[in-house]
């Protein structure tokens, strides 16, 4: 097989690194894999760049060509020109490459596979399938009116109707699809994936973190958040949140925020509540240094913001979390996560909406924490709900393998 592989993500984007590498690694290692293209859709200072394609081991099989989007001031006209001008390069590259498949990762990618899919009728695949356009207007991102909102919408049913496979991230959304007509036999839930071994606890990195930044006192209780601040995440709710845990645990807690968002904009909120610089360090760390901060951590937070669709989605910092060892303090609703932190101790669920539920949810964590070796068994969740097996196992149903290709729909 030779197989166009599309990201919507940049190159040197983290969730690449955490999603896309380990899924291509698994792709070239398969014997009837012949070649394999990686296409990337690069934008801001990276769409001008030269990019190294690095995914961490040997690409045998893998070569990479981007997609680069033209700078504009009006973030509606540029991805609007995006959809109109990357079809036809993709369908360059495929009379190029000559793909017998487009995997697409996430909706967005799909949509270009399904553009591709109009001008060719070249088979695709989606993986990472979520509702993103409800996804994003449920966070406020876009309006019901916003043309974004609108095509992306048309073309998330159009890849339910004719993509030959789809790859939802949450058994919830599985269901969902199967209600709504497609073929069950053609959709594979594959949360996303953990590399369990990278994030394994280790003792000895996290303690040089903890000295390096004076969290030393025995009484020093760590909770740390990976993630940005807005969107499908909260803002300022999550700073209250940061302050509930610091009343709740006392002095000695301190706090780790790992963020893309400009450190002077998450200084001033986190002054506006009460915690200076000296109870919390703030960086934007590449991929390659979060598993030492997280075995500095004792627990984690996950305030991603509440919406219906949220129940389709499965959030990659959770299962690095747990891949570390560490419960999560997170908002309910979050696809099929909230349920197993609850059902099998993974972490305390909070809802914003229900007074009393964060000081209940920070007791529940707080006797999570008190469970001798809670790391080893709240890591055992990775390995059993986040593994890369399921994408592994999930390839091998659904690609072809000498076998006719058919509808995804009934």
């Amino acid at each position: 097989m030779r197989i166009l592989f599309l990201s919507y993500w940049g190159l040197n984007d983290g969730l690449t690194s955490s999603t896309v590498f380990p899924h291509l690694r698994l792709l070239q290692e398969r014997p009837d894999v012949s070649a394999i293209r990686l296409v990337t859709v690069e934008r801001g200072a990276d769409a001008q760049a030269e990019l190294t394609f690095d995914p961490g081991f040997t690409p045998t099989k893998i070569t990479f060509e981007p997609l680069r989007s033209r700078p504009s001031r009006n973030v509606i006209l540029n991805k609007i020109e995006d959809f109109t001008r990357f079809p036809g390069e993709l369908v360059r590259q495929v009379e190029e490459f000559k793909p017998d498949f487009i995997l697409a990762r996430g909706a967005p990618a799909g949509a270009l596979a399904y553009l591709v899919w109009q001008k060719t009728k070249m088979p695709f695949y989606v993986e990472s399938f979520e509702p993103h356009a409800d996804y994003m207007l449920e966070s406020g991102v876009w309006r019901a009116y916003d043309p974004r909102y609108l095509f992306q919408r048309h073309w998330e049913k159009r890849q339910k109707q004719l993509a030959l496979g789809l790859m939802p991230v949450a058994e919830n959304y599985r269901q969902q699809l199967i209600k709504e007509g497609v073929r069950a036999e053609r959709i594979v839930t594959v949360p996303c994936s953990v590399n369990a071994a990278a994030f394994a606890p280790n003792a000895d990195a996290g303690q040089r973190v903890r000295q390096r930044l004076g969290y030393t006192a025995p009484e020093t209780l760590v909770g740390i958040y990976v993630g940005k601040f807005g969107d499908i995440y909260y803002d300022q709710e999550a700073f209250d949140l940061f302050r509930s845990a610091a009343d709740h645990f006392g002095p000695g807690f301190r706090l780790i925020i790992l963020t893309p968002n400009a450190e002077a904009d998450v200084r001033r909120k986190l002054a506006a509540v009460g915690l200076g610089p000296d109870r919390v360090f703030v960086t934007k760390a590449p991929h390659n240094e979060v598993p030492d901060y997280l075995s500095a951590a004792d627990f984690a937070f996950a305030p991603i913001r509440p919406a219906p669709c949220r129940l389709f989605c499965s959030a990659i910092k959770i299962g690095e979390y747990w891949a570390s060892g560490l419960p999560v303090l997170v908002t309910t609703g979050v696809g099929d996560d909230s349920a197993i932190m609850e059902a099998e101790g993974g972490g305390a669920v909070f809802d914003l909406s229900q007074p009393g539920s964060v000081p209940a949810a920070l007791t529940r964590l707080d006797a999570l924490l008190r469970e001798p070796d809670y790391r080893t068994r709240i890591r055992g969740l990775a390995v059993r709900h986040r593994s890369i097996n399921r994408a592994r196992e999930a390839y091998t149903q659904l690609l072809p393998v000498g076998k006719p290709i058919e509808s995804a729909v009934v």
